[in-house]
């Protein structure tokens, strides 16, 4: 833009003002007087919602005015900004676009943007101000049971965030089109003619709650949009109740000490079962990462091989879990933690009536999160089992 045009352009601007101001000189004023919060409830702002860079705090079309003599600032605003179209609205309808910047301290531009950070922030109150916080380095839930068929005396009902929207008989149970990679139709039909009493739960769905920043607990389909893909699938994988972590900002990968051990030999209860059971463990395991502070388990949907025990409760049990086991105990305990919940301290690591993949229980006591990597190398009984803890501390700490 020219200097000619642009000294052309402020003249206009500055006429129209002008004008502005004597076609409302004897308008009524409406003194509207806002603060973050009232006008969070007065426009029902999602407070507690995840939001991104570009998104608006406003629904979609909504837009705020106020009449233009109680706030003259505001289109001095959209001069300074050679804003023309909201200058040109002004003139015609006597109403300015509200400055948001008046109510927020932060992550708000003047028209409702959410700006200046990457990753999932959300909305919140700083003081009686309005505030679209950054994602702390870690952002971590806990997955529930968003949707799920409950088992009654004449079939299933499906349940949607504890609200029964339909119910269906026992013979339309096989016509069901829910299902993932870990389970279908059939998998339903199993669980509700051999395993489910009345009133027990099949998940279809789960969504997250308690989040570590306080922010709004959110649905199953939310979890891709604002997460990523690689999270929905891990909240899948995992039973109800696990502690998730759903975003992670600038962090460090540092690696602790490799502890191992070997699968031996016990033909008395079936070796290639003990191998078997021992490669479980270890998928069930594998790339699970526990919060800060958090207590996690292993993967849901792993199935065990039953050898005879007659020292078990039932007269068998899951045989060859126990030298993964302990080498994923000796890697927890390696980082100072407490022996898991359903291990002891026993050659036996696994307590019997514990599932070793969904109800041993590790802790992490550190203030950053920890995945748990292990491995096999070979076969057989000479198989070597593998685990270490890598902890994903934040790339500033110096410890």
């Amino acid at each position: 833009m020219s200097y000619k045009w642009r000294n052309t352009s402020i003249k206009i601007v500055l006429i129209l003002f002008v004008v502005c101001v004597m076609l409302f000189s004897f308008s009524f004023v409406n003194p509207t007087s806002f603060t973050g919060k009232s006008l969070a409830e007065a426009y029902n702002l999602p407070i507690g919602q995840s939001m991104f860079a570009g998104d608006s705090v406003l629904d979609e079309g909504q837009m705020i005015e106020v009449p233009f003599l109680s706030k003259p600032s505001f289109i001095l605003h959209e001069i300074l900004t050679l804003d023309l179209n909201g200058i040109l609205r002004t003139l015609t309808t006597g109403a300015v676009s509200f400055d948001f910047s008046t109510v927020s301290s932060g992550g708000i531009d003047s028209y409702g943007n959410v700006v200046g950070f990457e990753g999932p922030g959300y909305l919140t109150f700083d003081g009686d101000k309005l505030v679209v916080k950054a994602p702390s380095t870690y952002v971590w839930g806990y997955s529930y049971p968003y949707k799920v068929l409950t088992k009654t005396e004449s079939g299933v009902n499906l349940v949607v965030n504890g609200t029964v929207v339909k119910s269906i008989p026992a013979s339309e149970i096989k016509n069901l089109n829910f299902s993932n990679k870990f389970y279908n139709v059939t998998s339903i039909v199993k669980w509700y003619n051999y395993e489910a009493k009345v009133g027990s739960n099949f998940t279809l769905e789960k969504g997250i709650v308690g989040f570590s920043d306080g922010r709004n607990n959110i649905s199953y389909s939310d979890i891709e949009r604002i997460f990523g893909k690689n999270v929905s699938d891990y909240v899948d994988a995992y039973p109800s109740g696990t502690p998730i972590v759903l975003y992670m900002g600038n962090t460090t990968a540092v690696p602790g000490q490799v502890y191992y051990t070997y699968l031996g030999s016990y033909p008395e209860y079936g070796n290639a079962v003990r191998e078997f059971n021992a490669r479980q463990f270890v998928q069930a395991w594998n790339n699970t990462i526990i919060p800060p502070n958090c207590s996690g388990n292993g993967r849901d949907y792993i199935s065990f091989g039953a050898a005879s025990d007659p020292e078990a409760p039932g007269g068998s049990a899951a045989h060859g879990v126990c030298p993964p086991a302990r080498a994923l105990r000796s890697a927890v305990l390696a980082e100072g933690f407490s022996l898991p919940v359903g291990m002891s301290g026993d050659e036996n690591a696994v307590l019997f009536g514990y599932n070793p993949a969904s109800e041993i229980k590790v802790t992490n006591t550190h203030n950053y999160p920890i995945k748990i990597i292990m491995w096999t190398e070979g076969s057989g009984t000479g198989m070597m089992i593998c685990a270490k803890i890598i902890r994903l501390m934040p790339s500033n700490s110096t410890k």
